[in-house]
């Protein structure tokens, strides 16, 4: 799976989650590099060519929100954040500050490999969607130009704020939006953390894409923290 050109930077404190991580980009062909602390990655992300970073945010010296927030400053490069911090508000606070997934320890082999797959698709596809029109996922489908969503290759109707909403995630395939992020983006700040809107326009966005709203198959409910747009 992993490509000469992708290097993956690990960086974790507990030396057997590092090796762990180590073996598993090495076992896949990816070329990878660990930093045990905030500064060797800092260091890292500066001097070298680094396509993605898995980081732990409980560091000895730096936490780990802080590093995704200086590395936004400058780069896009997919985070994938893996925690022992396992509550609601810690990962959409760590998603909200610039990282792209969320991991809690323990996990799998399997589905670390399986994010870092979404990651970098999703990192791919963020840079040609400035020269791309028209994006398709199972049967549904979104043309950026001329604002049509179509699914199984009919038009169907939809306000222009529902368009906005489902924009933002055709633009985001695979990656967890929080609740704040969507407010932000598409009511601005003045919405705060106020939900009740955000759920009623889901709800309504739902039942026009969806053969069965509450079992979706295009958005899906991140508990806690937002929603995903999933790769068919």
């Amino acid at each position: 799976m992993g490509q000469l050109h992708e290097k993956i930077l690990i960086v974790e404190d507990d030396i057997q989650i590092r090796k762990f991580l180590s073996y598993i980009l090495e076992n896949e062909s990816f070329e990878y590099k660990t930093a045990s602390s905030g500064k060797e990655a800092m260091n890292s992300l500066i001097s070298e060519s680094i396509d993605m970073v898995i980081l732990d945010l409980g560091l000895p010296d730096i936490d780990g929100l802080e590093i995704i927030k200086k590395v936004r400053e400058w780069s896009e490069v997919p985070i994938i954040v893996v925690s022992a911090r396992d509550q609601d508000q810690e990962k959409a606070q760590a998603l909200d500050v610039g990282a792209d997934d969320y991991l809690t320890k323990p996990f799998s082999a399997t589905e670390l490999l399986a994010r870092i797959r979404v990651g970098f698709r999703h990192y791919y596809r963020m840079s040609s969607t400035k020269t791309q029109s028209e994006i398709e996922v199972g049967h549904l489908k979104i043309n950026f130009d001329k604002r049509i969503v179509c699914l199984k290759e009919e038009p169907i109707h939809i306000t222009p704020m529902e368009y906005n909403l489902l924009a933002l995630f055709f633009k985001n395939i695979g990656k967890v939006l929080t609740t704040k992020f969507i407010l932000k983006e598409i009511w601005g700040t003045a919405y705060g953390e106020d939900t009740q809107a955000l759920r009623t326009m889901m709800a309504g966005l739902r039942r026009k894409i969806e053969a069965n709203p509450a079992q979706p198959q295009y958005i899906i409910t991140e508990i806690g923290v937002g929603y995903r747009m999933i790769e068919q």
